[in-house]
């Protein structure tokens, strides 16, 4: 493909500011075939937005998991503070301040960051303080422990997992491109029709360092071609094709672990 196809960088930042989901669809419920970047094309947020909303160091996702895909209003404890006064401050119940924040009992603690916004979406219990740090607030008695997070259940099969076997793994910086441009062919490097197949998964490389032809699974991607090539695209980058502009924006550039598969 004639690469007047351009990839679409970090200026996407200028246009996710305003396009965050409204309270109503500021939780989402993962369905199998999921991936994170599906679910933040979807509600119009980058992958890196969900990652750091809902404190993931991985773009693995298990279905029935329940993500948060709009940034939520918070309130930071001082010393002092109770959940009542809390809840009395952004006028709703205790029991929704409990819940929306995982948290099994009244005990809080200062510097803790709790959402006081409601939605549907329930968040990761909250982290035990330090030893050295004093409750604000005396439990009557002992906190209940913990239980691990309902969103991820160990039977369930990862929504998308990385490829057990690999022939090669890498970091590589990743932005994205669309198959519409002024001047553009829509067809790649090695004969795909983008605009025929805007479902294919397709991805421009440096020959050089991943073959043409190559099956390629990509973090926050998945399962993809190397097809395609491009100016820009030297050494260590790739470009992810995107079949819509405001995808692709919502791509952005991002570092990710990609795997070749062959």
């Amino acid at each position: 493909m004639k690469k007047q196809i351009v990839a679409l960088t970090a200026i996407s930042g200028l246009f996710i500011g305003a396009a965050g989901a409204s309270a109503a669809e500021q939780s989402y419920t993962v369905k199998s075939g999921d991936t994170l970047w599906s679910i933040a094309q979807q509600n119009e947020v980058s992958v890196g937005d969900i990652k750091e909303w809902n404190n993931l160091d991985s773009t693995l996702i298990f279905p029935n998991q329940e993500l948060q895909v709009g940034e939520l209003e918070t309130y930071k404890v001082v010393s002092g503070d109770t959940l009542y006064q809390i809840a009395q401050q952004y006028d709703i119940s205790v029991a929704d301040l409990k819940g929306w924040n995982g948290l099994t009992s009244d005990l809080i603690f200062p510097d803790q960051v709790l959402v006081v916004e409601g939605n549907d979406y329930i968040a990761a219990p909250a982290a035990q303080a330090p030893a050295a740090q004093a409750p604000v607030e005396e439990a009557k008695s002992k906190p209940v422990e913990q239980t691990e997070q309902a969103a991820a259940p160990q039977e369930s099969q990862p929504v998308e997992s990385a490829p057990v076997e690999a022939a090669q793994t890498m970091t590589v910086e990743a932005t994205a491109y669309t198959a519409y441009c002024e001047g553009c062919s829509g067809t790649t490097a090695t004969g795909i029709d983008l605009r025929a197949n805007p479902n294919q998964k397709v991805i421009a490389v440096d020959p050089s360092v991943i073959p043409l032809g190559s099956k390629v699974w990509v973090e926050g991607y998945g399962e993809a071609i190397a097809g395609d090539t491009g100016g820009a695209i030297k050494g260590n980058k790739i470009d992810v094709f995107i079949p819509d502009q405001q995808g692709a924006l919502n791509w952005g550039r991002q570092t990710v672990t990609i795997k070749i598969l062959d």
